[in-house]
């Protein structure tokens, strides 16, 4: 990176965002596996995209079902290193724990993207995070960086914060942040 530059970074939520999500009980669920990893048509040209522009493709990502036993860390990092394998994704986080843990990490925390702008010394003014979820809104919000909503009909509430835009896809977000970057 030459003088001057600044790091910027897209943070990315990612069921729901870069992979289909499976609705059980109402609720918008994680792939149980790699037999039901569906990666959206969209997300590698959306992300090619990103990185030519000199972002930092960071994925931060609740995983509360390792926490509930309902799901093991090592199915939740072969599904992440399935994405990496498939996306151009620099790094992912992974917050492990359920909101009675009281953690920095889970979303809508900030504390994923902190961490992840800490290491990287990323510009924050300069940077966006793109989720599904009222979560990813009001943690984008907290961290400071500008946000991007994909609208996928879930019916949950919605967040504190507004976003700053509303896409129906990742490629709608990531059309958007082109055209908004400072």
């Amino acid at each position: 990176m030459g003088i001057g530059e600044v790091t910027k970074a897209v943070f990315l939520d990612r069921d729901g965002v870069l992979n289909r999500f499976t609705m059980r009980d109402g609720t918008p669920r994680p792939p149980a596996g790699l037999d039901e990893l569906e990666v959206y048509s969209d997300a590698a040209d959306a992300l090619r995209r990103l990185k030519q522009a000199g972002y930092l493709l960071i994925v931060v990502t609740n995983q509360p079902d390792i926490a509930r036993g309902a799901q093991t860390r090592a199915v939740v990092d072969g599904i992440n290193a399935a994405l990496g394998a498939a996306l151009p994704i620099d790094e992912f986080l992974v917050c492990a724990h359920d909101d009675g843990a009281q953690c920095a990490c889970r979303k809508p925390k900030p504390g994923m993207v902190l961490e992840a702008a800490a290491r990287h010394a990323v510009d924050l003014r300069q940077s966006f995070l793109v989720g599904d979820r009222w979560r990813d809104i009001d943690c984008g919000a907290a961290a400071g960086v500008r946000t991007v909503f994909i609208e996928r009909g879930y019916g949950e509430r919605a967040p504190e914060h507004a976003p700053d835009f509303v896409a129906e896809s990742l490629g709608g977000a990531v059309e958007w942040i082109l055209g908004n970057a400072p």
